[in-house]
């Protein structure tokens, strides 16, 4: 393959993989980021830039063109809109207008916006992506009316998007701030953790399988202007995944209540994936009992998260 995509922030731990699979695709990656990468890529170039300023993307972006776009730009945050919730609207929602402006639309096949689980938010579970979405955040209100956009784009200018809506995505090398670096390194480090009740009940999907949704979705004709959850589709407890990996690592101390759930969470957030399978022909292949392994034993060898 000879065509060119381009990762916007795609220093993370999802862009990260992604770059590496589709470098060994045969792929021409570009990743743009507001944030340097902990260790380059060979083979990738890496432009600095903030998604906030349209004037600096059409700079950095004026002379190049790309078949493949993914958007992985913006950042978890569950501020409430009266404690900066503004500008995270701001950030998610204004940021896809400005990528949008600044890419060229002549060559593009496919643009990939990642979504989330938050944009469903107190709807029951499993969540469906026909529903009417009830966002509880100003996080999944951004990602939400980023969604909108994106499909009234395509039924009015025929724009080649596809928005995956990613449920928990989890693997090695995740930041060590994340909810499950954060038990998996507690445990490993004999120290007491501190955690809610755990009756949340989750979706927890393996990030090579993530990586494989979207890099079929480069050569899917039939997923312009859909909505696709990718996730495991299987509901666990936060508790029974916390015990698994306890368990798996041997140790670890978990005071089950010792935090207060998350004001206005949604208790069930896991995903009907009969879309995913019709329209890519994907499922998940990586058994969480797999997944687990392989992620512990990378923060076993490594003093932190990249």
């Amino acid at each position: 393959m000879s065509e060119k995509l381009l990762i916007v922030g795609g220093t993370g731990f999802i862009g990260n993989a992604l770059a590496h699979a589709a470098v060994a695709s045969g792929l021409f990656v570009t990743i743009l980021s507001l944030n340097k990468p902990l260790v380059e890529i060979d083979g990738v170039k890496y432009i600095q830039a903030n998604v906030s300023d349209v004037c600096q993307l059409k700079s950095h972006l004026k002379c190049s063109s790309f078949e493949f776009v993914v958007n992985l730009s913006g950042y978890v945050d569950h501020r409430d809109f009266l404690l900066g919730g503004r500008e995270i609207i701001d950030v998610h929602f204004n940021g896809v207008g400005n990528i949008l402006e600044a890419i060229d639309w002549s060559v593009l096949k496919r643009f990939v916006q990642i979504g989330s689980s938050d944009e469903y938010g107190n709807i029951k579970a499993p969540q469906t992506e026909g529903v009417r979405e009830l966002p509880i955040s100003p996080y999944s209100l951004a990602k939400l009316s980023s969604t909108h956009l994106l499909e009234m784009l395509y039924r009015v200018h025929k724009l080649p998007v596809v928005i995956f809506r990613l449920f928990l995505v989890y693997g090695p090398a995740q930041k060590e701030n994340r909810f499950l670096p954060q038990i998996i390194n507690g445990c490993l480090r004999r120290e007491k953790i501190l955690a809610t009740s755990g009756m949340q009940i989750r979706d927890f999907c393996y990030i090579d399988d993530v990586i494989r949704g979207i890099m079929l979705s480069f050569t899917n004709n039939n997923i312009n202007g859909e909505v696709i959850n990718l996730a495991a589709g299987e509901p666990l407890t936060v508790r029974s995944m916390v015990e698994k990996v306890r368990d798996e690592i041997g140790h670890g101390e978990i005071k089950f209540g010792g935090r207060e759930y998350r004001r206005g969470e949604n208790m069930e957030l896991y995903a009907n994936i009969a879309k995913a399978n019709e329209l890519l022909g994907w499922r998940p292949l990586v058994a969480i009992e797999e997944g687990l392994i392989n992620t512990i034993s990378y923060y076993k060898h490594s003093d932190y998260g990249e």
